[in-house]
C-alpha cells in the first residue's frame, strides 16, 4: 500500500512537471512567434511609441530614454534562464548606477505573474511591464535575458545579456 502511494505521489509530480514544462515552451514559441512575425496590435506595428507602465508606478516611454544612458535587461519569469535575474540586475546596479540608469523589463506577462515571481526577491531597481512586446521588438531583443544599452536615446548594444556583462558595458559606455 505505501509502494502504490509513492508511486502515485512519483506520477503525480511528474505529470505536473510535464504540464510546468509544456506551459513553458508554449509561452517560448509565442514569444518568438510574435518577435517574428511582429504582432499584429502591438504599438511599434502601429507606429506609436510604447509606454511601459511601472510595476511601482509611473510609466516608461522613449522620451524618458533619450536622456543620459540607460541599462535594460527584459526578462521573463517562465524562462529558466531568468531564474537568478534579480541578482543579476541587482549586480549591474551595484557596478553601474553612479553612470547610468538600470532598469528591468518584463517581457509579455501580466503584471500578477511578475508580482508572484518578484514576491521574494527585492529588485533594486524599477521594473516595467512590456506587455505587448513593443519595447522589445523596437530593440530587437530575441533572446531572453536581453540586454539593451542606450546612450542619449541611440542604441549602443542590444544582444543577450552575458553572463558577465561587466566589460559589454563598460565597452559601450566608453
Amino acid at each position: 500500500m505505501v509502494a502504490t502511494a509513492q508511486a502515485f505521489s512519483d506520477g503525480a509530480r511528474r505529470r505536473q512537471a510535464a504540464r510546468r514544462a509544456g506551459r513553458r515552451a508554449t509561452l517560448a514559441l509565442a514569444w518568438l512567434l510574435s518577435l517574428l512575425a511582429g504582432v499584429p496590435d502591438s504599438a511599434s506595428a502601429q507606429g506609436r511609441p510604447f509606454r511601459l507602465e511601472g510595476l511601482q508606478g509611473g510609466t516608461l516611454g522613449p522620451t524618458d530614454l533619450s536622456q543620459s544612458v540607460v541599462i535594460a535587461v527584459v526578462w521573463a519569469s517562465w524562462s529558466p534562464r531568468c531564474r537568478d535575474i534579480v541578482q543579476r540586475v541587482n549586480s549591474i546596479a551595484e557596478r553601474w548606477g553612479d553612470r547610468a540608469r538600470v532598469i528591468m523589463v518584463d517581457f509579455q506577462e501580466d503584471r500578477a505573474e511578475v508580482e508572484a515571481f518578484l514576491s521574494r526577491q527585492r529588485p533594486r531597481v524599477p521594473v516595467f511591464l512590456d506587455r505587448d512586446g513593443a519595447f522589445s521588438k523596437k530593440y530587437s531583443v530575441t533572446n531572453l535575458p536581453g540586454l539593451v544599452i542606450l546612450k542619449d536615446g541611440n542604441t549602443v548594444f542590444s544582444g543577450k545579456l552575458p553572463a558577465n556583462p561587466d566589460s559589454l558595458i563598460a565597452q559601450s559606455l566608453g
